[in-house]
């Protein structure tokens, strides 16, 4: 059995994405490529000053204007933005667009997840991995691409149909994904009661959401609970669990203790810190995006 080991305080950042880019950051605000377009959207992190003249920033292609709540507001775009676009990543076509929510449709610190469940995907024949609150659907359609066979789950019908778009423009309507409109925790509960088990398991919930039948989800109250079910759908040689949060009051440390007191796993490797991008002025300064635990078997 492999010795227990637990690393602390790494900040993970993407790298050489064509396609993607952070510019700039600062005054609250980050400047960001996607693909040939440039946008401005609120970040509270962003809390430096910015290292390019206001003119750079000026002459971005949307400017996402925020009220007091950074993810309510509206987009001023300019001509040139069509009303959907794909970005690229690792012969991934992504359905791109500007959200009501500030959003374009993925989160690309994200992807230093995707590679990670890659890495240990391909380590074993046909694993059957767990996505919850899966959102548009690129992890899911990446861990399948490297041999999994998915169960992606999101309470949102406006997710599960975005994520749907993303396999259907990559014409992998044969991969072995299954996309359902559930609610996360009742999801999971069904799957102990079916003795349904998963090789690895990727969690990504919200702050704050609601299931297709009125269920409320708050991760202050209900992530250790989920968890706990968690445990139970997880085959007796699991590969991976990977648990992202954007809370704000949610530290990666915090993260680490709740994965490792619910996982109870005396083998393996716990790990925890930051998701992070790194911005390509001179500087190479990182904007923090969101908080991590992980655990891996090898």
């Amino acid at each position: 059995m492999k010795k227990f080991k637990s690393t602390v305080s790494n900040i993970l950042s993407p790298v050489s994405w064509e396609d993607y880019e952070l510019i700039d950051f600062g005054y609250g605000k980050k400047l960001e490529r996607f693909g040939k377009y440039t946008f401005v959207r609120p970040d509270s992190q962003a809390m430096a000053e910015p290292v390019l003249s206001k003119k750079i920033w000026d002459r971005a292609d949307g400017i996402f204007n925020s009220s007091n709540d950074e993810e309510k507001g509206s987009w001023k775009l300019s001509n040139k933005v069509p009303e959907f676009w794909d970005v690229n990543f690792n012969n991934i076509k992504i359905k791109t667009l500007p959200t009501p929510f500030r959003h374009l449709g993925f989160f690309p610190e994200q992807s230093v997840h995707w590679d990670w469940c890659r890495s240990l995907i391909q380590k074993r024949d046909k694993p059957r991995v767990l996505n919850l609150f899966g959102y548009s659907g690129i992890a899911s359609l990446d861990a399948a691409l490297s041999g999994a066979e998915v169960t992606h789950v999101d309470a949102s019908k406006k997710a599960i149909n975005l994520a749907f778009e993303n396999r259907n423009r990559n014409n992998l309507e044969k991969l072995p994904i299954r996309f359902l409109v559930e609610d996360a925790v009742n999801f999971v509960r069904r799957e102990i009661r079916r003795n349904n088990k998963y090789d690895g398991i990727i969690l990504d919930p919200p702050k704050y959401g609601r299931g297709p039948n009125g269920e409320v989800w708050r991760i202050e109250e209900d992530l250790l609970n989920l968890m706990y079910l968690i445990k139970e759908v997880l085959t007796e040689n699991p590969l991976f669990l990977v648990l992202t949060s954007y809370a704000i009051r949610s530290s990666h440390i915090s993260l680490y203790y709740l994965l490792e007191s619910s996982l109870k796993f005396n083998y393996g490797e716990y790990s925890s810190g930051e998701l992070g991008i790194e911005d390509s002025s001179n500087k190479k300064r990182v904007l923090s995006c969101a908080n991590f635990a992980r655990w891996q078997f090898e």
